[in-house]
């Protein structure tokens, strides 16, 4: 007796073929004239790179602690890289993997890998050596790039059976000079000197690997140019493998461009506006909201690492910038440092969430407590970060009936469909599985026909994600198909009751998930994180819920931790909570 979440909304009648109201885009009457026109990106992030070496040569390209990497100087620091890869061997196609955090090294390598010719491979610092291995076998990457420390301690082991066959070592002390101890640990070793440029294997990487920085300054001759096409693989990126193995989703280079160029022409950001990286680069969401929009626009990427809270902070007054993205949680730690206050937040212009769900409570606590809107916004890896966000001129409404927050409306050149179990449409207001078609979802997985068929029937991609989408054409996530809860038969969607849950003033995080239970089949427990100074009771959170939403649907059980289990990019490991019971 399974109760979805409903509303009232038209019903299809007749026996007659209906017309799809999606792909009437109703949401086109809500963007702005910049964000229905129509666009021309270039065929690749390259492309747009070198277009701003032309107008920019001197502008500040990267910036990272007190370092300073103007445009030109990068496309020469990349060039050179670019030539030491092609002269051993890198072409066209072939893979680079980059598994490094938020620093110089990384943009110069993927600027490198694609003057190559070579296909990216992002990876997660956080990976250990068994995930690494597999991605590094799937992939067949020949090149490597990562910290040195990793590589001396794990990763040159972990590539072992690979097709690796070049490796290039970072310092994360490289390209400043402040050394913030919160986020540069150099593990003990002093600061590489540099003064041979040929010279190979920096302090803390083993002899068969060579230093990215030294071989950047070395001024090896560039290659040929690629002539890389909209069509062309820029990046094979991995999924988390919440469901599985990790699949490699096969990010073209138009795809990367065009969702860069929308986000330009969508934001009022002026040329050369500071963007800084809050979301890690190696995430498809930093790739292109922060990386590739930034270069679109000839502007300054801000780099500080890792995310810690207080580094953040201060990066935001020192470098004072216009744009940011991260996941609802890195807000969540902004907004608890006890140094934090408004001016932190005075220079942006558009702040948006993306990689995990939003609460709407926190967002109005985020606007009364500092007076920014943080804008929410949703995208898959397999459609190339966003497909959904809340426009700049407008805010995103909180459907009555869930009390769920939309993510935003489609762009003008994406098509998003609400499905039933069948692939039928069903009428706007009626929950479904989301499904997306446009420029920017990717042709399919590398080398998984079969996974690819499924997921991608025709082109269009099946997210997974059970949502809805009004009649004006906001769409909403209602949570993972996968984490749906059955309680006595009845639906329970962690989300809503994650939603209630965070606007209990002591709340900091929270994660529903179902565990056993011999009477319900399932039952809802709830994981939190108190706000720092803040008490409460498991038994008082779940009373506060059960006054809230329906009885099957309030946790029976709460237990209150530190911190709940997170992802790099921030979201919060359900599957990791589930595991504890």
């Amino acid at each position: 007796m399974g109760v979805a979440l409903t509303r009232s909304a038209p019903s299809y009648g007749g026996g007659e073929p209906q017309p799809s109201p999606y792909a009437a885009k109703p949401w086109a009457a809500l963007l702005s004239a910049a964000q229905r026109a129509p666009i021309s990106p270039p065929p690749s992030v390259l492309h747009a790179f070198r277009d701003a070496v032309t107008r920019a040569p001197g502008r500040t390209a990267l910036a990272y602690f007190d370092g300073r990497i103007g445009y030109a100087e990068t496309d020469a620091l990349s060039d050179s890289v670019a030539g030491h890869l092609a002269a051993r061997g890198i072409g066209r196609g072939d893979r680079v993997a980059v598994m490094l955090q938020n620093t110089p090294h990384f943009v110069l390598a993927v600027l490198a890998a694609w003057k190559a010719g070579a296909v990216v491979v992002p990876l997660n610092p956080m990976y250990k050596s068994r995930e690494v291995g597999h991605i590094l076998r799937d992939s067949g990457a020949a090149a490597l790039v990562c910290d040195g420390g990793a590589w001396a301690a794990y990763l040159r082991e972990a590539a072992r059976g690979s097709d690796v066959r070049i490796a290039l070592t970072a310092c994360d002390l490289d390209f400043q000079t402040r050394d913030d101890v919160r986020v540069l640990t150099s593990g003990g070793e002093p600061r590489p000197a540099h003064a041979d440029a040929d010279a190979h294997a920096h302090a803390d990487a083993d002899a068969d690997a060579d230093d990215l920085t030294a071989v950047a300054r070395a001024g090896h001759p560039a290659p040929p140019d690629p002539a890389l096409t909209a069509a062309d693989t820029a990046l094979i990126s991995y999924t988390s493998g919440t469901s599985g193995a990790p699949k490699g989703a096969m990010n073209p280079h138009g795809a990367l461009t065009h969702n860069a160029a929308r986000q330009v022409a969508g934001h009022p950001l002026a040329e050369g506006a500071a963007y800084f990286a809050l979301a890690p680069l190696f995430h498809i969401t930093g790739m292109v909201c922060e990386l590739a929009a930034c270069v679109a626009n000839a502007g300054t990427l801000v780099l500080a690492h890792r995310f810690e809270a207080g580094v953040v902070l201060d990066a935001f007054l020192e470098h004072r910038p216009a744009y940011t993205v991260g996941p609802a949680t890195a807000f969540m730690a902004l907004a608890a440092h006890p140094a934090v206050t408004p001016d932190h937040f005075a220079s942006f212009q558009v702040i948006s969430s993306g990689g995990a769900p939003l609460p709407p409570a926190l967002v109005e606590r985020l606007r009364s407590a500092f007076g920014f809107y943080l804008r929410n916004g949703y995208g898959l890896t397999e459609c190339t970060a966003p497909c959904a966000s809340v426009p700049a001129h407008r805010e995103a409404p909180v459907d009555p009936v869930s009390g769920t927050l939309s993510v935003g409306l489609p762009g003008a050149d994406t098509l998003v469909r609400i499905l039933d179990e069948s692939g039928a449409e069903v009428p706007f207001g009626e929950s479904g599985e989301i499904a997306v078609r446009g420029p920017q979802v990717v042709p399919g997985y590398w080398g998984l026909p079969a996974d690819t068929a499924k997921a991608f029937p025709d082109g269009e991609l099946r997210t997974g994600d059970v949502g809805f989408m009004d009649a004006d054409g906001w769409l909403y996530v209602v949570d993972r198909k996968k984490d749906m809860i059955n309680a006595s038969g009845f639906k329970v969607w962690p989300r809503e009751v994650e939603d209630v849950l965070y606007t209990h003033p002591a709340v900091r995080e929270a994660a529903v998930v179902g565990v056993p239970d011999p009477y319900r089949g399932e039952s809802v427990k709830a994981y939190v994180s108190l706000r720092p100074g803040a008490s409460a009771e498991p038994a008082e959170l779940s009373a506060y819920c059960a006054e809230r939403i329906a009885a099957y649907k309030y946790p029976r059980q709460v237990e209150i931790l530190p911190v709940l289990p997170k992802t790099t990019s921030g979201k919060i490991l359900r599957r990791e909570l589930r595991e504890r019971g």
